[in-house]
């Protein structure tokens, strides 16, 4: 009987780790759909840097979560024995992983707005600053009670925040820190003249494309193996994220009048709208969650573009910043018994947690970028901006000529 409860237990582990790891590498994924996302909006002579800023984030994303971050959220070190930190087929180990991959997703964000104009090194001391300390400090708030702010949320609205795959943890972050470093960064050469919006076409809309697709299969791993483990794992959170992914498309494209560029940033705005809620909702609540968001996308981009004069290449902050609180608050509206979802959420929390994000971002992101901007300078000189990012920085072109 020992023998079987021993086997039983050590299907169960190795399952579990398999099943997270799977995860993990689904939304490793994902950060080729951001490369591939950033090639396709900025123009061709930043697609290199494009490239290079996503896989060169990833790394120090790596070292920085690994060594300081992970700490700082779980108070969990591997500076033990292997034999330590691979107790259980390595499924704390997997887990790190399977986190990183989120932590790694905020610079990932950030690279999209700053796009075209900011400098290199900088902005890799950036995501070691953020990775470490600004996004680990609210995600161990959030998903693991630090600070004892989710348990006064409880003791309060009778809830706590609820935030399943990250729409504020992990997308509002990215978004309200990029906005911090758009705004210190200011816009691209030529982008207004005379108060005007100069239009700057994106290079390659088939990359463009590719990189939404790779976004939207990667985020099912995102979202339906954040229960990270198989007896967790639950088919609403994979169908309302089909149906947010839709809504948001429908709604981009008929509000976006038929533009690529909101087309397929559409879903990626519905999914990123649902992560909160995603093992809460009733589908059609999931749909309605989603449609706002794709909605919300185009009209904020629109009005950040021309109104605001904020140059936001990707419109990473209208995408996760302002989608991702939706999405959270959201998860207070339709998570409800009565709108068919599955309770336990207070609304209360749900807009206290979600502008908890925001504070801590727009914090975080303003002294980070601040403090660069005074010691090394963040931004291109104009010359190298005119030449572009990848002649300048990496000294050579898109098509191998320099």
């Amino acid at each position: 009987m020992d023998n079987l409860q021993s086997a039983v237990d050590t299907l169960v582990h190795s399952s579990n780790t398999l099943f997270l790891l799977t995860g993990a590498v689904m939304v490793l994924a994902m950060h080729a759909g951001f490369a591939f996302l950033e090639v396709g909006t900025v123009r061709h002579k930043n697609q290199v840097n494009a490239l290079c800023k996503i896989l060169s984030d990833f790394a120090l994303s790596t070292l920085a979560y690994f060594f300081i971050g992970y700490w700082v959220a779980y108070g969990v070190s591997f500076l033990q024995p292997a034999s330590v930190i691979s107790a259980d087929h390595g499924y704390a180990l997997v887990k790190f992983f399977f986190l990183l991959t989120f932590a790694a997703a905020i610079p990932a964000i950030i690279s999209g707005g700053i796009a075209e104009r900011a400098r290199f090194a900088p902005q890799l001391c950036a995501t070691v600053l953020i990775v470490a300390f600004i996004y680990p400090f609210f995600e161990g708030l959030i998903w693991n009670g630090n600070f004892g702010f989710q348990a006064w949320l409880q003791a309060r609205f009778g809830a706590g925040f609820h935030d399943f795959a990250g729409s504020v943890v992990v997308h509002a972050m990215g978004g309200w820190l990029a906005l911090a470093a758009v705004l210190l960064l200011g816009p691209r050469n030529g982008r207004y003249r005379e108060g005007r919006l100069v239009a700057f076409a994106p290079s390659n809309i088939p990359f463009l494309a590719l990189g939404s697709w790779i976004l939207i299969v990667g985020w099912f791993g995102f979202n339906v193996m954040s229960a990270q483990s198989l007896g967790n794992v639950s088919g609403l959170v994979a169908v309302n994220s089909l149906m947010a992914m839709v809504g948001g498309t429908v709604a981009a494209l008929l509000v976006g009048r038929n533009d690529p560029g909101f087309l397929h940033n559409g879903p990626l705005a519905g999914l990123v709208a649902i992560c909160a809620g995603s093992d809460l909702m009733h589908p059609v609540g999931a749909l309605v969650t989603g449609a706002i968001a794709g909605a919300l996308f185009v009209w904020c981009f629109t009005a950040a573009q021309n109104r605001w004069k904020i140059d936001d290449v990707l419109g990473v902050w209208p995408l996760h910043g302002v989608c991702g609180l939706w999405g959270g608050i959201a998860c207070g509206i339709f998570g409800q018994t009565a709108l068919g979802g599955l309770g336990g959420v207070s609304l209360a929390s749900q807009l206290i947690g979600s502008l908890a994000g925001i504070i801590v971002a727009l914090l975080g992101g303003f002294a980070v970028y601040a403090l660069l901007k005074t010691l090394t300078g963040i931004r291109l000189s104009q010359e190298q901006e005119y030449y572009g990012a990848d002649l300048s920085i990496h000294k050579i072109g898109s098509t191998g000529q320099d």
